[in-house]
Order: C-alpha cells, then sequence, then structure tokens
C-alpha cells in the first residue's frame, strides 16, 4: 500500500484504516469484526509473511518474528490478544506499525478501507465498552451500519513489554519550589495515563486541572474568559501551562493548539504535547499548530524539567528546584544569582573587579518574574 496515503491532516482530520478480524465463534459460527487504527501509526500493510517462532515465548498471542526489510521485527496476533480464535486464511494482511519509538506488526484477517474523517466523528467509548474491552478501546466510529472499534495499540503492546508501558511508568516527582504558584492544566482520554500525570505533578508541588479529551479542555479555558475579563486578567493568570495529548476523540491535541493559538484570549497560553506518535511528519504538523514543546510518551518521566524550562522561557518565570544548578540544591526564584552559585562564581567575579581597576561587582539580581541580567565579563562598559 502507498506510503503517500499514511499522512495526517491538518484540520482536526486524520484517517482510519478499517480492518478486519473474522473469528470462529464458539458454536462454529463466523463472526466478522471491525476495529479502525490511526494511519499515522501504519508503516505499511503486507501479506502473511513466513514466520519464525521464538524459544521459550509463552505468550500465545506472540507468533514470532519475521524480516522486513532488513528489519527483524516481532508479530502479533491481534485476535489471540483479544481472547478470539482468528480463522487462519492463505490471504490473511499484516499491519506494520511505529509508535513509542518501536516497529511492530499485527496479524489481522483483512483491511478494507481508509476513511477520512474529523475527530469529532470519533465517540468516546462509554463505561459499559471500558468494561467489556478491558478499557483496551479509545474510541468508536460509526461507518454506515458498521461500528469500528480503535483500539489501544500502547496497551497492546504495554501488556506483552513493560517498557512500553507507560500506566507503569514512574515520572519525576521531585519536589520542585514554588511550584504551587502555578497551575497546569491536562488533557488525555486515557484515564490511567491521566491519573499518573495529574499524581506526579501535585507530588512536585503544582495546581492540576484535568479535561477528558481536547474538547473538554477547550470549553475549561473557553469558560475562563468571564472571569478573566471581569478581573482584568490574561489567561496565563489563571493557567500557565497546557499539557495535551494529541489522539483523543472529539478534539486532538492539534485542533486544541490551533484553537488556542488563534484565540486573542489563550494566544499566549504555553503548550506542550504529548504522544506515542511523535515522528517527523507529526512534529512537523505540530509546530505548525503552535505547541512549544512536543514529547514521545516513553520521555514523559522527564515531564518535571521541560515544564520548568518552558515555564521560564515563555512566561519569564522559573519554578525553581528542579536540577537548575549542578550542585541541585533548591532555590526561591527571587534568590541572587550570587546566592545561587558556588564559590567559583566569587572567585571570577572578585578577579573581574580587580582587572577593571577595582571597581565593585554588580549586584545582579533577578527580579521575581524577571529575566536574568547576566553579569558583564569584559571592562569595556562604565
Amino acid at each position: 500500500m502507498s506510503q503517500s496515503l499514511f499522512t495526517q491532516d491538518h484540520n482536526n482530520e486524520l484517517k482510519i484504516i478499517e480492518f478486519l478480524i473474522e473469528e470462529e465463534m464458539p458454536d462454529g459460527t463466523l463472526y466478522t469484526g471491525h476495529y479502525g487504527i490511526n494511519v499515522a501509526k501504519v508503516v505499511s500493510i503486507i501479506r502473511e509473511p513466513g514466520i519464525t517462532s521464538l524459544p521459550s515465548q509463552s505468550d500465545p498471542s506472540v507468533l514470532g518474528t519475521f524480516n522486513l526489510r532488513g528489519n527483524v521485527l516481532p508479530i502479533l496476533d491481534l485476535a489471540a490478544w483479544m481472547g478470539k480464535k482468528m480463522v487462519p486464511r492463505p490471504n490473511n494482511k499484516v499491519i506494520v506499525t511505529e509508535f513509542c519509538s518501536v516497529q511492530s506488526a499485527f496479524l489481522v484477517s483483512n483491511v478494507a478501507n481508509i476513511h477520512q474523517i474529523t475527530w469529532d466523528a470519533i465517540e468516546a467509548p462509554n463505561k459499559y465498552v471500558d468494561v467489556y474491552s478491558n478499557e483496551s478501546v479509545t474510541g468508536v466510529l460509526r461507518i454506515g451500519d458498521r461500528v469500528l472499534f480503535i483500539l489501544d495499540m500502547e496497551k497492546v503492546l504495554g501488556s506483552l513489554d513493560s517498557r512500553l508501558d507507560m500506566t507503569t511508568a514512574e515520572l519525576d516527582t521531585s519536589k520542585v519550589d514554588d511550584a504551587e504558584q502555578y497551575h497546569l492544566l491536562v488533557a488525555d482520554d486515557s484515564s490511567s495515563l491521566r491519573h499518573i500525570i495529574k499524581s506526579a505533578l501535585e507530588k512536585s508541588g503544582f495546581r492540576v486541572t484535568t479535561a477528558v479529551s481536547g474538547r473538554d479542555a477547550w470549553d475549561y479555558l473557553h469558560g475562563l474568559e468571564a472571569e478573566a475579563k471581569t478581573n482584568n486578567q490574561r489567561i496565563t493568570d489563571l493557567v500557565q501551562l497546557l499539557i495535551s495529548d494529541i489522539e483523543m476523540p472529539e478534539m486532538d491535541g492539534h485542533a486544541l493548539t490551533r484553537k488556542v493559538r488563534a484565540d486573542p484570549f489563550t494566544k499566549d497560553l504555553p503548550v506542550i504535547l504529548f504522544s506515542s506518535l511523535i515522528t517527523d511528519a507529526v512534529r512537523e504538523i505540530g509546530e505548525k499548530a503552535g505547541a512549544d514543546r512536543q514529547v514521545s510518551k516513553p520521555d514523559l518521566p522527564g515531564l518535571n524539567k521541560i515544564i520548568c524550562e518552558l515555564l521560564e522561557e515563555k512566561l519569564n518565570r522559573r519554578p525553581w528546584g528542579y536540577g537548575d544548578h549542578p550542585s541541585n540544591h533548591t532555590y526561591p526564584l527571587a534568590q541572587t544569582r550570587e546566592a545561587r552559585d558556588p564559590p567559583f562564581f566569587y572567585s571570577l567575579s572578585w578577579l573581574q573587579s580587580s582587572l577593571c581597576l577595582l571597581r565593585p561587582a554588580h549586584n545582579h539580581r533577578r527580579e521575581r518574574g524577571g529575566p536574568y541580567r547576566s553579569p558583564k565579563t569584559s571592562c569595556d562598559a562604565a
């Protein structure tokens, strides 16, 4: 299948590959299930290749490995992972994917079509779908008289490789000085990941509000406008940072970022996007949408550092305490630069002052909420 088909659209649009799993029911009848996957995660679609079995593989859904253009990839029987028995056919297909910086392959019965839709066409799964699918469905799409379940492929891989299981990721919870001054909005449709991020950031001291989708996050931000106007405030007086997943039903992170940048009230709000599919193409879309940082899900353990750096860059203020200096001490925002730096700084300052005809060294302070005024390094300024 042409690689040109695997492109993400820019206006809250995406393409979904519809694939089929033909399963044999306990009474011997056949049933065909319809499923979907975002094309941004798909590298190629091929016929079922020759498979080499793995020794001592205990999970029956892992069929083995195969060679694809010089790369040895694992191949997974998706039906077996879901507890189903797929009917063997000579024309079965394999969907080769790449996300979380990992390439994998999934055996399915067939690939039916590619649908170009908008994110708002994807419904969030209701509580019954969540329960009966063990939270392995991230969205529901209705195409004519068919219902497509969009599977959580990250969860599939994470159940087989703990290194890819973001629900067990240990995010940095180091205490950040003055973090309680910063209110962060986190949008993610995964309840488990949303809880992990919120819990970690709150342990660091940040105040956190969560949203279950891009539309939910936008409604929350838009709802702050009346309060801000009444109190003559800006958006960054109420919320200092938006952290959003990219793939979400109803409104994805790219569309959310574009709306934030297009609205005069929210346009200055710093935005971090994260996803399992931060490829070069997806990164370019995020940059055009106006994201300030883009983070792959496996890099989320370092989120604290990224937040501190972005707050300093965009708001000219930084919550100190996250390894800002090799001494790894924590410092309040208003401390002087000399107080934060080690004795070696004093030695250089004293030497500079002596060489400059004993002129006193400047006391370079960082005002609260303002940038540094760096010490002069030559004698050419009076």
